[in-house]
């Protein structure tokens, strides 16, 4: 990851991003790699994340992989999030989020993140639209 975007995810760390304790490993205009601790706050029962937790991080890490690649004086929002739930993330594990772009356009990005178990099972896939939009005064 590069010192400039290492400084911009860092800038742009939303407070609930924060607050869910997501690391960002890998940050590349084609590839965003993040983990998070599930905590037991973050849990149903049994002690399993949360499914609102896991689109939390993949809503994240597509947000910061469409941030580092918007063009000069435009913003973005989600418009669209889709989430496939595949096996459990226990309590006290890491949930790693893979994402990668599906498309890169003028008006929007559509992104896909993969969430695995520390054991490599793959716990979601999630696809998602982010809206460009022109940066407001």
């Amino acid at each position: 990851m590069s010192d400039e975007l290492r400084r911009m995810v860092s800038e742009r760390m939303t407070p609930f991003g924060a607050l869910l304790g997501i690391e960002f490993i890998t940050v590349e205009p084609d590839l965003v790699e993040a983990e998070m601790l599930v905590k037991p706050e973050f849990c149903t029962n049994p002690a399993i994340m949360h499914g609102g937790a896991v689109m939390a991080l993949a809503d994240n890490v597509g947000a910061v992989a469409t941030v580092i690649n918007l063009p000069p004086d435009t913003t973005t929002t989600t418009l669209e999030s889709k989430t496939n739930f595949i096996a459990a993330v226990p309590v006290n594990q890491k949930a790693l989020a893979r994402c990668v772009p599906v498309h890169k356009g003028r008006t929007t990005m559509v992104w896909t993140t993969t969430i695995t178990r520390e054991d490599g099972r793959k716990a979601a896939v999630v696809t998602q639209t982010q809206m460009v939009l022109p940066k407001r005064d």
